[in-house]
Parts: structure tokens; C-alpha cells; sequence
């Protein structure tokens, strides 16, 4: 499990696939380095309701699991959220992932890049 905090930079459209896999992307802009970083995160199937309260600009932590695969020769990483605090850009929170389930990680079209 990891987290960030940071602002919400840009909220993308929800793609959803003929498989009916769905994802929706965002950017949270975070500034807890020396130089900020805008870091692109996906939340899939059910999770994507979770992005429809976002708005520009909020301030929001963000526990993601961290996943990668390969895909007809090249590799992929992405950046799952399970959690969203919604303007507790510093609090902690001590709620588990949800179990691993292998299906989120098939596709059957073309990765969503």
C-alpha cells in the first residue's frame, strides 16, 4: 500500500471497454519533494465512483496499489486507487486494500494508454 497527498490537477473522461472494464484516470500534483510532481492515478470498476466527487483543485489523499504487467512485449505500470480522503490532503487513515483479484489485471483490448 502506498500514499500521496497532494491537489487534484485534471480529471479524464471514463473509459470504459466492450469487456466492460471501466477506468478513469486523474492527476494529483504534490509537492513533497523539492520540485512538485504530477502523478496520473486509475481507479477501475466499482473504484471509479470515487473519482465522480472529485473536483479540480481539492485537496486529497490517495492510497494506491502499485501494479505492473506486460503487454505484447512492453511494460506497463499503474497506479490503482482504492481510497480517496476528500480535503485530508494530511490525515492518515488505517483501512486495508481490498484483496488482490487477478481479473482487474486482464484486458482484452488494448491497454487504456
Amino acid at each position: 500500500m502506498y500514499e500521496l497527498s497532494g491537489t487534484v490537477k485534471k480529471i479524464f473522461e471514463e473509459k470504459t471497454f466492450s469487456s466492460g472494464f471501466n477506468v478513469r484516470e486523474f492527476v494529483v500534483t504534490t509537492d513533497a519533494d523539492k520540485f512538485p510532481q504530477d502523478i496520473c492515478l486509475q481507479c477501475v470498476k466499482d473504484k471509479v465512483e470515487m473519482v465522480n466527487k472529485l473536483k479540480e483543485g481539492d485537496k486529497v489523499k490517495v492510497s494506491f496499489d502499485l501494479r505492473g504487467r506486460e503487454y505484447q512485449g512492453r511494460y506497463f505500470v499503474n497506479l490503482n486507487a482504492w481510497k480517496i480522503d476528500y480535503g485530508a490532503a494530511d490525515s492518515s487513515g488505517s483501512d486495508e486494500p481490498p484483496p488482490f483479484d487477478p481479473a482487474d489485471e486482464i484486458l482484452d483490448e488494448e491497454p487504456p494508454f
